[in-house]
C-alpha cells in the first residue's frame, strides 16, 4: 500500500488523496503497529470516526497528531 501524505495536497478534495483511512493506514503512515494505532484512536489521539461498522482515521488527524509530538518534543528541549 502506497499512501502519500503531502502537506498541501492532504486538506484538498482530490481523489489521490483519501481524506479518511483504516487504522491500519494510518499505522503504515506513521510507522507504528496497528495496536499502537488503535490505542492512539482509542485514546482520542489520533482522530477517528465510525462509519457503519467501520472505525476510520482523520488523515488530517494523523498530520495533527505527528505535529503534537513535534510540539511536545521542542517544549521539553527547552
Amino acid at each position: 500500500m502506497n499512501l502519500r501524505i503531502d502537506s498541501d495536497e492532504c486538506s484538498r478534495w482530490n481523489f489521490g488523496y483519501p481524506m479518511l483511512v483504516t487504522v491500519e493506514e494510518a499505522a503504515e503512515m506513521l510507522r507504528i503497529g496497528r495496536t499502537t494505532a488503535y490505542e492512539l484512536v482509542m485514546s482520542g489521539k489520533l482522530k477517528s470516526v465510525k462509519v457503519g461498522r467501520r472505525r476510520l482515521v482523520v488523515r488530517d488527524g494523523v498530520r495533527e497528531y505527528v505535529s503534537e509530538l513535534l510540539r511536545t518534543k521542542n517544549a521539553s528541549a527547552l
